[in-house]
């Protein structure tokens, strides 16, 4: 049985997703560029892992986005294995259309597991999560819990001011609210960099997601944290980039 306190690790070392586009404008194409980025997970104080995100070109229009999350000390304990996501997408006018995500929470029992595979022409998500069928109508602009990320910062590579997004989660497809909260320079191990922050939430939720996204390298994220009302539940910060 999955318990709180599981969730809130895997929440902390494997998800690092938040926010999408609802409006991009047509007459400019964000650039994406290749990179890999190692993060460190701190929760409740603690070190708890570390998380690496990897965005390759697979050619044409095709790119593959990964996350990879490993925990460390006690938190071995929960989560023994890497927990791994992956999105397969295209761009399509500058905005990432997921093909396919596969979520695989580092065990050998595929009961956690979730393979959704996007048929835009038939318009339908179809799959499995954690041993459930999957069959949802698609929506324009509906994203994965990893091409989210690709869509904000297309987004913001443009100028865009987005307002919600539509996210697939398991077998549910649910709405985040999500607003600019300004700019910030902040130290990472990168060097000083000017980042412009970027909030998410569920609707009538005290769970609050906080993302740094970086100009200067692409709006790639350096920093994110999640709060539930007063309290900081985890956050990650930059250890390494490589473009």
């Amino acid at each position: 049985m999955t318990t709180p306190r599981r969730n809130a690790v895997r929440s902390a070392i494997g998800l690092f997703a938040m926010l999408a586009i609802s409006a991009l404008d047509a007459t400019a194409q964000p650039a994406l560029t290749p990179f890999s980025a190692d993060f460190e997970v701190i929760y409740r104080g603690m070190n708890a892992g570390s998380t690496t995100l990897e965005l390759t070109a697979e050619g044409g229009e095709r790119w593959r986005y990964v996350s990879r999350a490993n925990a460390r000390g006690v938190f071995k304990i929960a989560l023994a294995g890497e927990i791994r996501q992956t999105s397969q997408f295209v761009l399509s006018d500058g905005t990432p259309r997921p093909l396919r995500y596969v979520a695989d929470d580092g065990t050998e029992d595929v009961q956690r597991d979730i393979r959704l595979e996007f048929d835009w022409r038939a318009g339908r998500v179809r799959g499995t999560a954690e041993a459930q069928p999957v069959d949802l109508p698609l929506r324009e602009g509906l994203q994965d819990a990893m091409s989210v990320q690709i869509a904000l910062m297309s987004a913001l590579q443009v100028g865009g001011s987005p307002q919600r997004f539509f996210l697939i989660d398991k077998d549910e497809i649910k709405e985040y609210l999500y607003e600019s909260l300004g700019s910030a320079r902040l130290r990472t191990a990168a060097g000083e960099l000017d980042t412009v922050i970027w909030s998410s939430r569920r609707p009538g939720s005290d769970r609050v997601t906080r993302v740094w996204y970086a100009p200067a390298l692409g709006h790639v994220p350096v920093q994110a944290e999640r709060r539930r009302g007063d309290r900081t539940e985890w956050t990650m910060r930059l250890k390494t980039m490589r473009r």
